[in-house]
């Protein structure tokens, strides 16, 4: 049997289970974030298909979304109500007896072995809402790159297969921003070195990326567009590598002494959350968001691991005085990471790096001349 990777993504989660819990709502636009008063600073977490036709979408500013759409129904968001569903949802999944990768409360891999993986996914989706009366897509891929960006033409309630058999057939003509992985700086990027769409990218040479971005970076960025990624899924239960507190405030904070002192408060919280976290804090790192919505941060590292809230009090400190700007502020935050940055091979992109580029029909991914990228990627010639 073959193996294969599902990507199974809930539709438009946290507004769907608001409107199993208040089925008067069902056709209506919902919206979905902050405590569910569009009069105040915060942003959207969800909004139903209805209030999506009218431009509204997670990460936009509540106001915005009510000048958009002022007759959409705004509710608070209710985390404990999320996880409950989301651990039935992934409870299903496991019940399977397939591996199961939780990436968050709408989403998770799931590593099979099948024949017929469109039947498995179609039946996985059956049972989730069987269980929960929630729709799901389902990704199918050899991989978790392909699995994922799967989903998005699956959608909604749908399943949809990408593999290397109709990867450029598919994604080949479509802007570099279609890949999981490439945002809108990068695509931008690429676009300014003449790579527009995801085949200019597959085709483009890797040691002319790796002068741009990186010896790393600029390969890795060839091999996603020709649709290489990690096919492990990993059950693992999730270990956060930080932990963080932050605030939008509903006015601006001009006076810095006033953002000293609610920096240090905030530092004080996240000291309270630390209590009950075994692993100590190895650096402190500081956001302030400027109005209107430019974000900067400053970290620290600790002379040694800490938890001591004194400790971290004067970390966020300093690294409150390394902001030079002096502007209105908008939103703050304080955040303790525990683990040193990740070793690039532990990060999935860059496992990739290790499967060898062999070829692939319709591409035109080839070696060139030039040991880092090559070694690097176990290309063979």
């Amino acid at each position: 049997m073959a193996r294969w990777v599902l990507h199974v993504d809930l539709d438009q989660f946290i507004a769907a289970v608001e409107v199993l819990r208040h089925p008067e709502l069902r056709g209506r636009p919902v919206v979905v974030g902050g405590d569910g008063d569009p009069t105040k600073r915060g942003v959207v977490s969800t909004a139903s298909y209805e209030a999506r036709e009218h431009g509204v979408h997670s990460g936009l500013p509540l106001r915005t979304a009510a000048k958009r759409l002022p007759d959409a129904v705004f509710l608070p968001v209710d985390r404990a109500a999320y996880e409950e569903v989301s651990e039935t949802v992934m409870e299903v999944l496991r019940s399977t007896g397939a591996v199961v990768e939780v990436l968050g409360w709408d989403e998770a891999f799931v590593g099979v072995e099948v024949e017929d993986p469109e039947a498995f996914a179609w039946s996985l989706a059956g049972q989730v809402r069987e269980a929960t009366q929630l729709d799901c897509t389902v990704g199918i891929g050899e991989n978790k790159l392909q699995a994922k960006i799967a989903t998005g033409f699956g959608k909604p309630a749908g399943v949809f297969r990408l593999t290397f058999a109709n990867w450029f057939e598919v994604l080949g003509a479509r802007p570099t921003e279609a890949l999981w992985g490439i945002g809108a700086k990068t695509a931008k990027k690429l676009a300014g070195l003449g790579i527009g769409t995801v085949r200019d990218l597959a085709t483009a040479d890797p040691d002319a990326l790796a002068a741009v971005f990186g010896p790393m970076t600029g390969p890795w960025l060839v091999l996603l567009a020709c649709g290489r990624g990690d096919a492990e899924v990993d059950d693992s239960p999730y270990v956060a590598r930080g932990h963080g507190r932050e605030e939008t405030f509903q006015r601006n904070i001009a006076d810095w002494s006033e953002v000293a002192a609610e920096v240090a408060r905030i530092a004080g919280l996240l000291a309270v959350d630390l209590a009950s976290e075994p692993r100590p804090a190895l650096r402190i790192v500081v956001k302030v968001r400027y109005a209107p919505s430019t974000t900067e941060t400053h970290g620290v590292t600790l002379a040694e691991p800490s938890s001591d809230p004194a400790v971290i009090a004067q970390a966020a400190a300093e690294a409150l005085s390394r902001f030079t700007g002096r502007r209105p502020v908008r939103l703050l935050g304080v955040r303790a990471q525990f683990e040193k940055g990740a070793r690039l091979e532990q990060c999935w992109p860059y496992r990739a790096l290790a499967i060898p580029v062999l070829p692939i029909p319709g591409a035109a991914c080839r070696s060139r001349r030039g040991r880092g990228w090559r070694a690097a990627a176990g290309v063979r010639r």
